[in-house]
């Protein structure tokens, strides 16, 4: 059953039209999101845990890391739980403070996730072009005043849009065509003028793809001016894998996530949700595996502790 919102009349809910509607793909699709979000969860968690309890990895570029398998784990809950039970059980409602919370949640976590990969590739330029300064460029104290920056901004920008989000009357439709709360679709269903809330919420989005994504791509130009001139072989390698496994998580994270919010709600389409489940689902998966299968350090760490659980000397 719909709700509408009328000049005298308030809306209770939305319903999530979701992935699919056939029940057979459905079911499908739960199989496969729970073992995405079951990897997930053990991913993050597990290299949260890793970098806790392993002096070796107390070091700035893994403080940072803690902090992105923290809002990895929290984007992907925000959203994976939710749709999961939409599945089984069949109903898509969520009540209007639920989706209020969801989007504001996810709008959250995402600008804290682009800031802080801004940070890991200042820190990764840190460490490759001024070795023998890193600690003394990124003691204790900064890092956590980058980090503790990374969330003001992202509690900040959460409430902009979903002001702008939730700012205007839902008058022609309480249906979502999305499988969570996304700026975009809940624009659409907006009666009241929305160019205004479409203009700010584009404007910050450029502010922060194109800071965050500006200092990445200029930390990495330094970065590979550097490794092209080590004259070690394998010093170039390192180098080179280190910062490999970020760029792969930021193409892909900062590349779905424009083609998603650079545009107006009038043009969101159906390819948006496969867009979607890139940037949302996709990458806080890959995130810990990325930075774990791809570095020694980590490696030889999670090693260890497997050996000393299971009573190895």
């Amino acid at each position: 059953k719909k709700t509408f919102m009328r000049s005298n009349h308030t809306i209770t809910k939305f319903v999530l039209l979701g992935l699919a509607e056939s029940p057979d793909v459905e079911l499908l699709l739960f199989g496969v999101f729970l073992l995405i979000y079951v990897l997930t969860l053990l991913g993050n968690i597990g290299l949260m845990t890793l970098v806790r309890i392993d002096p070796h990895l107390h070091t700035p570029m893994y403080f940072f890391l803690h902090h992105l398998s923290f809002a990895d784990t929290c984007y992907s809950t925000v959203i994976m739980p939710n749709m999961l039970v939409s599945f089984i059980s069949r109903n898509k409602d969520i009540s209007f403070p639920g989706c209020v919370v969801q989007l504001y949640c996810f709008v959250f976590f995402g600008i804290v996730e682009c800031y802080l990969l801004a940070v890991m590739a200042y820190d990764r330029y840190v460490a490759v072009c001024s070795p023998l300064r890193y600690v003394v460029i990124l003691p204790k104290a900064i890092c956590v005043w980058l980090v503790t920056t990374s969330y003001l901004l992202g509690f900040l920008y959460a409430a902009i849009y979903a002001g702008c989000a939730f700012g205007g009357s839902f008058c022609n439709s309480n249906v979502i065509d999305h499988f969570f709360c996304d700026i975009g679709p809940l624009l659409k269903l907006s009666c009241s003028d929305r160019f205004l809330r479409e203009k700010v919420i584009f404007a910050f989005v450029s502010l922060n793809g194109i800071s965050t994504s500006g200092i990445i791509f200029v930390s990495y130009l330094y970065v590979l001016s550097a490794v092209l001139r080590m004259r070690s072989a394998q010093s170039r390698s390192k180098a080179f894998n280190t910062c490999a496994s970020h760029l792969m998580v930021v193409s892909l994270f900062y590349g779905t996530g424009f083609f998603m919010y650079l545009q107006p709600s009038t043009s969101h389409s159906g390819p948006d949700k496969v867009a979607a489940v890139f940037y949302t689902l996709v990458t806080p998966l890959l995130n810990p595996f990325i930075y774990s299968l791809r570095n020694r350090e980590v490696k030889e760490a999670f090693m260890k502790h497997v050996k000393r659980s299971c009573g190895s000397p």
